[in-house]
């Protein structure tokens, strides 16, 4: 199709927008121009400038998956350090056929079986409704039954724990009455502990297949392998509902040729104006290679900001804890905490003693004629460890620009805000001055600097620790695990007693 442009495009991402309108496509694609400097071989158009004034362009479709950051004017980024719109495309051309993309559900669904296996289950449901008659189901069938169910459960994870196993067998019992056990237990409580058994059997199968997440254990001592260490040694499993711990590389791709796509990343980032879609699509591409360094290497953080600069920045912090979790992060902890908020100044107003007191000043930051929402936002973060008993003063750090390298020594792992010795001291608390700086600070050096605001800072460091697997520091690990558990819902439902007392304030 022959088009005229009244205008040259200022970039391939306007070019890419015009295509759309005026060949009314629906997809989404990407494009490929002749080049004359490679006898007219059609190269993937990345800068506008290599477009000549008449070209031969190539449409093509790509398939992809849109993740649309939802946000209020208030959580909105007004900065943005990649040419991209609010909303990411990530190609999922070339990236790992088991990666998962949904949460462990709250009620799980029994799966359909084998069309032979449905049938004797729907005639032994109607024996059972009828006079109670329960069916004794023969080797193969259990076993059919059990490795459907293991393969439904592991498109979820591939270590569940106790209550996942129960909730599968509490479905399975649901849906199909007829396969109740007699006895004092639990009529589920046998389909619970042969599933225990053929998922570890399932595991074993996909370990010797190659799966990354599984293999990773395979050098436990076992009757196999005697002389392995301990399995209950640094076993590497999922902890915090990641639902993509450790996913084999893409169809197609080796270590190689994602590492020649690491420096391509690298040196994206060098320019002005990055490609934003082509990072994000990289970025996506390279996850498992990212992800197979930081488990198996356990590597510093400065390495990582060297070698994934694109990891470190606003997007990109948020696009990879969808990967591991598949979860939107900014949208599910900003709603979570604005949904809490009202609960919690209510409970920091009804405490009493040096906790109260410590509660009363934080909250004198708040103009309560007109309370902005970044304020009460603030409020509630720096609270919650005050209430769980953590110690936060070296990890919610307030220094003045002339003291910021003294207080860079004493934080390990935060968010430091920087204030000017120059702005009028008003107010009760330095809390009131606007920062002219709000970073992050990982293993002592700042990774992510001039964040808009304080409860963005603590958002994105909540998503490094999960993108960088570090673990929790002791003395802020009540508060971090009551944002995973009870604000996300991430991880294993049971609570400590601290958390649980402080869910069930919250709630009353």
């Amino acid at each position: 199709m022959k088009l005229t442009l009244n205008k040259r495009p200022d970039s391939v991402e306007e070019l890419i927008a015009q295509l759309r309108d005026k060949l009314s496509l629906q997809y989404e694609f990407k494009l490929q121009y002749e080049d004359q400097d490679f006898n007219n071989a059609l190269c993937n158009l990345t800068e506008i400038s290599d477009l000549p004034e008449r070209a031969t362009l190539k449409i093509i479709p790509i398939v992809t998956l849109h993740l649309t950051t939802i946000s209020s004017p208030s959580t909105r980024s007004e900065t943005s350090e990649c040419s991209t719109a609010d909303t990411e495309i990530l190609s999922t051309a070339g990236t790992s056929p088991l990666l998962r993309h949904q949460q462990w559900p709250e009620f799980f669904n029994t799966p359909n079986f084998s069309v032979d296996v449905n049938y004797r289950l729907r005639q032994g449901d109607l024996a059972y409704m009828k006079d109670g008659t329960r069916l004794t189901p023969s080797r193969d069938m259990k076993h059919d039954i059990l490795q459907k169910l293991a393969e439904t459960v592991y498109s979820f994870k591939a270590y569940p724990d106790d209550d996942d196993f129960s909730s599968v067998a509490k479905s399975l019992i649901s849906k199909h009455p007829c396969l109740t056990e007699p006895g004092s237990q639990p009529g589920w409580y046998g389909w619970k502990n042969s599933l225990k058994f053929k998922m570890a059997n399932y595991r074993t199968k996909l370990r010797k297949a190659g799966c990354e997440d599984v293999a990773i254990n395979g050098g436990k001592i076992s009757k196999v392998n005697p002389q392995g260490e301990s399995s209950s040694k640094n076993i590497k499993r999922p902890k915090r509902g990641e639902a993509n711990y450790l996913p084999n590389l893409p169809e197609g791709h080796d270590e190689t040729s994602l590492e020649n796509a690491r420096k391509i990343l690298t040196e994206e980032m060098k320019k002005k104006t990055p490609n934003g879609t082509l990072i994000s699509q990289m970025m996506d591409q390279t996850f498992p290679l990212r992800r197979r360094e930081i488990l198996k290497k356990e590597p510093a953080v400065q390495n990582m900001v060297e070698r994934w600069p694109a990891l470190f920045t606003e997007r990109q912090v948020f696009a990879e804890f969808n990967r591991i979790t598949s979860r939107n992060l900014e949208a599910d902890f900003f709603e979570a905490l604005d949904q809490h908020t009202p609960g919690f100044i209510q409970l920091f107003k009804s405490r009493k003693g040096s906790v109260g007191q410590k509660l009363t000043e934080l909250m004198q930051s708040i103009n309560w004629p007109t309370p902005d929402v970044t304020e009460q936002r603030s409020v509630v973060l720096k609270g919650i460890p005050i209430v769980l008993g953590d110690d936060s003063r070296d990890f919610f750090k307030t220094c003045f620009d002339t003291t910021r390298d003294e207080a860079l020594s004493s934080v390990t792992v935060g968010v430091l805000t920087v204030l000017s010795e120059d702005s009028p001291q008003e107010g009760p608390s330095s809390m009131q001055l606007e920062p002219i700086s709000t970073d992050i600070v990982l293993e002592g050096g700042i990774v992510m600097e001039n964040i808009k605001n304080f409860p963005q800072a603590v958002c994105l460091l909540f998503g490094l620790i999960y993108a960088l697997h570090l673990e929790y520091p002791k003395f802020m690990a009540n508060t971090l695990m009551f944002l995973q558990r009870v604000m996300l819902g991430l991880g294993t439902k049971t609570l400590s007693p601290k958390l649980l007392t402080l869910q069930n304030a919250l709630l009353d």
